[in-house]
């Protein structure tokens, strides 16, 4: 499987694949039309509650993990909208933090990573 991580505010790249928005907020400063996405999942990005405690403190990185795969554990659905896509192509989560380690894009290839070896696939 194959799953990139990009900022939202670089280029455009053929390899970045399939492009998927995991941010819950619309990254500021940029309008939808400038945006070439393929998909946007604001559910899939860690609750607002959740999101609001961890404020990018890498400090809350690691209970914020283990937070947000709780959340994710109930999102199944729009977990497939990701894997489905990664079976035959790239995939590229994107994010708009500016801390490009501890940000729920990072988190979330983590998960699907660790989603596939228990699997054996995706």
């Amino acid at each position: 499987m194959k799953v990139f991580i990009k900022r939202i505010y670089e280029p455009v790249a053929k390899s970045d694949g399939f492009r998927v928005l995991v941010d819950r907020l619309w990254p500021r400063g940029l309008s939808k039309s400038e945006v070439k996405l393929d998909l946007w999942l604001p559910d899939l990005g860690p609750s607002t509650a959740l999101r609001q405690w961890f404020n990018h403190d890498p400090a809350r990185w690691k209970e914020f993990n283990r937070r947000y795969f709780a959340e994710l554990k109930d999102k199944t659905a729009l977990l497939t909208a990701i894997t489905e896509q990664a079976k035959t192509r790239s995939v590229t989560l994107l994010y708009s933090a500016k801390d490009e380690e501890h940000n729920q894009a990072v988190a979330l290839r983590s998960y699907l990573l660790q989603l596939q070896d228990k699997q054996g696939h995706i």
